[in-house]
């Protein structure tokens, strides 16, 4: 049973996450949160598998809260809600911790399956509209790579440096055993080793490192 922590400080949008969520015979909802510090609060308590965290509250809002909750060394992995106007603070969500985010128009057939996504460990992010963001909120990063960074590049091989380019550009692990003619579970293999060596907790901090460290750049 994947657990549930909705936080959003419209009780109406709470609702209706919890009726969809409590729907389904494999969620449930194990409490809501109107702000980012109840969120940070009741995460310690309850420990969800998956905190679905808007971004825009009073008070602390969801990046400071996703940014705390990420730094505890919990369990729990946060999926930020956002709308097309809100792409910056989507971004800066990604770059404090969260595990991916969705758009608050999606359908609830793609919300359903991205929370399943998340607690399975996985990541949930459209690679067109990663692009999107981070075309326009990191070419403040792409003048050089710090110290650390040319440690972790210099720890990858070859292979391991495509693959984590593939993954920045938005490839699956199918389009990547495909274009770099190798078996899915090597890409695996790969894409796990990557994200020890560069410190990512998934794929979504491995895109935001690879753009960072200048691998990729905005088109």
């Amino acid at each position: 049973m994947t657990t549930v922590l909705v936080v959003d400080d419209q009780a109406l949008q709470r609702l209706g996450f919890r009726m969809l969520l409590q729907a389904q015979n494999d969620m449930t909802v194990v409490g809501e949160a109107a702000n980012g510090s109840e969120a940070v609060r009741l995460t310690a308590e309850l420990r969800p598998d998956v905190v679905l965290m808007d971004v825009r509250m009073p008070g602390m809002d969801g990046i400071e809260a996703t940014r705390r909750i990420a730094e505890s060394g919990g369990r729990s992995r946060v999926l930020v809600l956002t709308t097309f106007n809100l792409d910056e603070y989507a971004y800066e969500a990604l770059r404090a911790g969260a595990s991916g985010f969705f758009l608050k128009d999606a359908r609830p057939d793609e919300l359903v399956v991205g929370i399943r996504a998340v607690a399975a460990g996985d990541s949930v992010i459209s690679p067109g509209l990663t692009r999107k963001l981070i075309d326009a909120y990191t070419q403040h990063a792409l003048g050089g790579r710090g110290a650390a960074q040319e440690r972790q590049l210099a720890q990858l091989t070859e292979r391991e440096r495509e693959v984590l380019v593939a993954i920045a550009t938005g490839w699956t692990n199918t389009e990547i055993a495909e274009n770099l003619h190798l078996a899915e579970s090597t890409v695996k293999s790969h894409v796990g080793r990557v994200l020890m060596k560069i410190g990512a907790r998934d794929r979504v901090q491995a895109v935001i490192f690879a753009y960072d460290a200048g691998l990729v750049r905005p088109t």
